[in-house]
């Protein structure tokens, strides 16, 4: 049965215009709407990446910055879906003293192969309502106790010297980037990008995708 076409009236016009424009909102992906320049920025000097054939993320953070605990559950959510060619890393960043007590935890955490699990608490434990201070040594090694951790292996592992190392290599990392705030994230060596420049916490995994699909595209074949 075919429908007969009728030409609508000025307020049907309207309408039909924005039904299409919904329609086409929807089916556009949010990554198309990303651009270079926009929601990512290409350094004018690319750098060195760790990683290899692997395309490299690094997020700049703090777990004592509240941005970064905003971030968390959309980057936590990115992470569950992160490709095969491509490997994220953490660097804490150290503008107060406090920070770099929190950097130790980080690495005490990522030492142990439990940072990926208890990163999340971690922020919650921060931020949340009981705003434990972790960034006490004595305080974190009580809240990774009630977390399972074995209290000795965590206390031994937080005062080493490879720990102490890594947190002098953060240092020089965020350096040679110029990282100015945090969270900030850098892919492949190549590009940059904040929450501020992707237009909100929720659109930060949107654009590391367009971010990372150019960086796909200009690795060596």
């Amino acid at each position: 049965m075919t429908v007969p076409f009728t030409l609508p009236g000025f307020r049907g016009a309207a309408r039909l215009a924005l039904a299409f424009a919904a329609a086409f909102a929807i089916a556009t992906p949010a990554s198309a709407q990303i651009a270079e320049g926009k929601e990512y920025m290409r350094f004018k000097t690319p750098h060195a990446v760790e990683t290899g054939k692997k395309i490299e993320v690094i997020e700049f953070f703090s777990y004592g910055c509240p941005h970064c605990a905003d971030l968390e559950p959309h980057l936590d959510a990115w992470l569950k879906r992160l490709p095969g060619d491509v490997q994220f890393r953490r660097v804490p960043v150290a503008f107060q003293p406090a920070w770099e007590s929190l950097g130790r935890v980080y690495y005490t955490l990522e030492a142990l192969g439990e940072d990926a699990k208890l990163s999340p608490d971690v922020f919650t434990a921060i931020h949340g309502s009981s705003r434990t201070n972790l960034a006490q040594e004595q305080r974190f090694l009580d809240w990774a106790a009630s977390k399972g951790l074995d209290r000795k292996k965590v206390e031994d592992t937080y005062r080493s010297f490879g720990i102490a190392g890594k947190l002098g290599r953060a240092k020089q990392v965020a350096q040679a980037y110029n990282i100015q705030s945090v969270p900030t994230l850098v892919v492949d060596g190549k590009f940059l990008l904040t929450s501020n420049s992707a237009g909100g916490h929720p659109r930060v995994p949107a654009a590391l995708d367009a971010a990372i699909a150019v960086a796909r595209a200009e690795r060596p074949k």
